[in-house]
């Protein structure tokens, strides 16, 4: 009887548990803009390019922090599966050195940088 009443259990778990699938209800925050891997990497490199553009026509350190602040954040929206997870990581870390460069006033290190992180979403891409 007793190991009756745990299939039961074990039973009644699994039906609760299935019925409710994660994937099928997931949905977005309100208010949150979902969007494709293959466009948030298309604006990553144009943030990533108004960051170079602004190196190039003489910008001050902080407004270079600022755009290249915006690409790094908008990594966050990049969401596919690990490997992708591992390329991203490698792209927020060339953006955050390059931040790092441009609050010291290090524009053409920063530059650098961002041609790193440039490299990297072309390796990200294939990923895609």
């Amino acid at each position: 009887m007793n190991i009756l009443k745990s299939a039961a259990i074990a039973f009644s778990l699994t039906i609760a548990m299935g019925t409710f699938s994660t994937a099928a209800v997931a949905e977005s925050d309100p208010g949150r803009v979902s969007h494709n891997p293959a466009d948030v990497i298309v604006e990553i490199n144009k943030r990533i390019d108004a960051a170079e553009n602004a190196i190039n026509n003489g910008a001050e350190g902080d407004e270079v922090v600022a755009l290249i602040r915006k690409a790094r954040d908008f990594t966050k929206e990049l969401n596919a599966n690990d490997k992708v997870s591992r390329e991203t990581a490698k792209v927020r870390a060339h953006l955050k050195k390059a931040e790092a460069s441009a609050k010291t006033a290090d524009l053409q290190d920063a530059k650098a940088h961002l041609a790193d992180a440039k490299k990297a979403l072309v390796t990200l891409q294939t990923f895609m």
